[in-house]
């Protein structure tokens, strides 16, 4: 961190100089090295100002669980739409009932990874089953994972050799096919066996392009969780390993409503205003402390 202060002060004075400008092309490379200087020193990632891709996964639980991921699509989905970023879907795998088995979505916009990367992990819901004819209590987990997105195929190097690349029909909720031709993409990466699947575009081309991009961003982020266990820090997300066992927040309907944030303790009472108006600030604000 001192040689990060050390440095920004050198660039500082080096731009008060009144022949800075002389050459242009070192007075841009200074402004912009100062920038990243800042946002090192101030703990913004390399990707948080770009955009991101939210995924949702529903853990086990059947039309619960499923029904869980559709409300925390919809939470994030009003979140987005009241910060004024834009969505495009990617994939969504959708049950009868107008559940989710799993969606994922592009957030578009200025800032979005930054903001909403501390949401990954698994959430948690209590409640008393709709879908129960005893009206027992239930309880559901959904995972989120938000990864940057990439557009540039440098910022993340895959090998070909190292892809495991099939083609489908795309498909509806129920499973009926929506598409003749084979457009829907599934690459799987085989060292680490993560796998993305997208089919929101025309185009075979256009789905495979997608379906890098979201895998770009997945390995950068089990990259990211490495170097940050590695480095021996305090929170480590597990998104990536599918573990189910450690929650990071709970929606609690019954016996008493509350949502609650268990890495920062922050909590909201009123949960229609989280799970329908997407007020979930206050714990977008208290995830920059982690």
């Amino acid at each position: 961190m001192d040689e990060i202060k050390k440095r920004i002060d050198e660039l500082e004075v080096k731009m008060r100089s009144p022949n800075f400008w002389d050459d242009k092309q070192s007075a841009q490379a200074a402004i912009k090295e100062l920038g990243k200087l800042k946002d090192e020193l101030s703990g913004v990632g390399k990707y948080d100002k770009g955009s991101a891709v939210v995924t949702i996964f529903s853990g086990a639980g059947g039309d619960d669980a499923e029904d869980f991921s559709a409300m925390l699509c919809r939470m994030y989905l009003k979140y987005i739409e009241n910060r004024g970023w834009e969505t495009h879907v990617l994939h969504e795998n959708e049950n009868e009932q107008g559940g989710y088995r799993n969606i994922a979505f592009e957030v578009n916009g200025k800032g979005v990874y930054g903001t909403l990367k501390n949401e990954s992990g698994v959430h948690r819901l209590v409640r008393i089953s709709p879908f129960n004819a005893k009206k027992l209590r239930h309880t559901s987990f959904s995972m989120v994972e938000v990864v940057p997105r990439f557009e540039k195929e440098g910022a993340v190097e895959i090998s070909p050799d190292d892809l495991k690349i099939d083609f489908a029909r795309s498909s509806g909720p129920g499973g009926q096919n929506v598409n003749k031709r084979e457009t829907a993409v599934r690459i799987v990466h085989v060292p680490t066996n993560i796998a993305v699947h997208v089919d929101s575009e025309r185009s075979q081309a256009q789905n495979r392009e997608k379906a890098l991009e979201l895998l770009r961003g997945k390995l950068y982020r089990l990259q990211e969780e490495q170097r940050q266990k590695h480095e021996g820090e305090m929170y480590v997300s597990k998104t990536t390993e599918i573990e189910w066992g450690s929650q990071i927040r709970s929606y609690v309907l019954h016996p008493y409503k509350m949502v609650k944030d268990h890495r920062t303790d922050a909590e909201v009472r009123d949960i229609d205003s989280v799970l329908e108006d997407g007020k979930i600030d206050v714990f977008i604000e208290a995830e920059k402390d982690i």
